[in-house]
Order: structure tokens, then sequence, then C-alpha cells
């Protein structure tokens, strides 16, 4: 709370300004994604919330009145709140509004995590596996593929269409260093469709045989590791049970050496 005084005039909003300017890339360097639009809640019993209006938030309605309990939510609704909103990006109804949210929120903001020899690389761990896909009609190498996958996932994608998004996003130089077909006079890369259907079908085995050789050429040493287990959402075994996993993960790294169901 800030108490008002004759030198303190438009405090609150000045210090609001301040912290709204590197919020976002406070969180970048945190969590590697920045922040579109920020929310707050006002109690009108105790606040009228003229900081926020004075500093262009746009107050959009009033919270339904649950609170938070130990197992949930209350059973009823007592106190509600305001709701204000201020968007950080000129863009951000828009990319907010989209059907699939890009991982990169089209900021650019997010850089590639992983060189170019480890660009270069990457598909050669790859050229031994089994390809599941037919002969007929193959217009991209597996290893392209999975080198591909495997980038946009140790720079942070973690679904088909952000693995997709990221390799998008790619320069054509970087194309090239991944092996990608070249296609009038430019390199093109794997379709959403190719990149979910070989992901889908490869053998999991030779897949992690092929990350445990990359880790153990590039990755840093790990002193020690942790043991987690995860429920995976919509993944359901054979007797109709929600499947389980155990990971090690590296401490120093926070690689994944190791994955079992």
């Amino acid at each position: 709370m800030i108490l008002a005084t004759e030198s303190d005039k438009n405090l609150g909003s000045r210090v609001l300004s301040l912290c709204l300017k590197r919020l976002s890339d406070d969180w970048i360097e945190k969590y590697g994604h920045p922040i579109l639009l920020v929310e707050t809640f006002v109690d009108p019993e105790r606040f009228h919330g003229g900081v926020y209006r004075a500093s262009n938030w746009q107050e959009i309605g009033y919270t339904r009145g649950f609170r938070r309990t130990t197992t949930g939510y209350s059973a009823q609704s007592k106190h509600t709140k305001r709701i204000f909103v201020k968007p950080l990006h000129r863009r951000a109804q828009a990319l907010l509004s989209q059907h699939q949210l890009s991982h990169h929120f089209n900021l650019g903001e997010i850089k590639m995590k992983i060189t170019t020899q480890q660009m270069r690389s990457l598909p050669s761990f790859f050229e031994d596996l089994n390809d599941p896909r037919r002969s007929q009609g193959r217009r991209h190498r597996l290893s392209t593929v999975l080198g591909i996958a495997a980038g946009a996932v140790l720079c942070g994608m973690r679904s088909y269409e952000a693995i997709f998004d990221w390799a998008e996003s790619l320069t054509q130089k970087s194309r090239e260093h991944f092996r990608c077909r070249y296609e009038k006079g430019r390199y093109v890369v794997p379709s959403l469709s190719i990149i979910r259907d070989v992901l889908v079908r490869v053998e999991p085995h030779e897949l992690e045989a092929a990350f445990i050789a990359w880790n153990k050429a590039y990755a840093q040493d790990d002193e020690s590791l942790a043991i987690d287990g995860k429920v995976m959402c919509n993944a359901l075994d054979e007797r109709g049970r929600q499947t389980q996993i155990m990971s090690a993960v590296g401490h120093t790294t926070g690689i994944c050496y190791a994955q079992k169901k």
C-alpha cells in the first residue's frame, strides 16, 4: 500500500510503469517466453483501482467471488473483485486470439539455444534408425525430420505445432545445416503432418538411444540426477489406464537421460 503525501504525486503509477517495462524481459530470462498481457484483481471493499486506471489498465468485469481452499475452491462465493488487464504488446489481443498459440508469440525474443555444430550433428545421430514410412513418397529424410524435432525440443518446444512453428522459423542456412530438402532454390522444412507422422511411428527405444548418444557427445556433465514420475495426460495403455512415466533428469543441465513407462 502506498500512503499519499504531497511529495508523492503519481508515485503509484510511476512504480507500476517501471515494473511493467521490465516484466516481460525478466520473464524471458527466468522462464524462456515473453508476457503479452498482465492481469490483476482489486477488492472494491478496500480499494477503487485508481492507480490502475491512471496507468491505462482496462477494467473488464468482476470475478465470481470463489476463493481457494485446501481442497480446491470454496462452495459459496463471497467477495467479488474487479478484474483489470493491460496489454504489454500492441498485437496482444490478436496473438492471444489465435486458434493455435505460437510458442514464440511471433515476437522473436526467444533465440535458438543450440550451436551451428550441434545443428549439423543432430541428423547424423538418427541415420541408423529404421524408417517406419513406405519408401514411396518420402520427401524428407528421416534423419532430417528427427533432427529438426530434436532441435526444437532442445529449444523448449513441447507440441507438434510448436515443433513445426520452430522449423518454419529456421533460416535458410539453418535448414541447410539440418540437410533439408532443396526445392526451387530454397530449403524446405517438413510439414506438420510429416513431423507428427514420424514421431508417432518411430520406434521409441531407437529414438531414445540416439538421444542418449547425442547427450554423451554434447551435453554438460551432471554430478547428480533427479528421478521424477509423471502421469501422461490423455495417454492410455492397452488396458485403458493412464500411462505413467519415470524420468532421470540432470540437476545441472536439465537434460532427460532416460524415461520408462
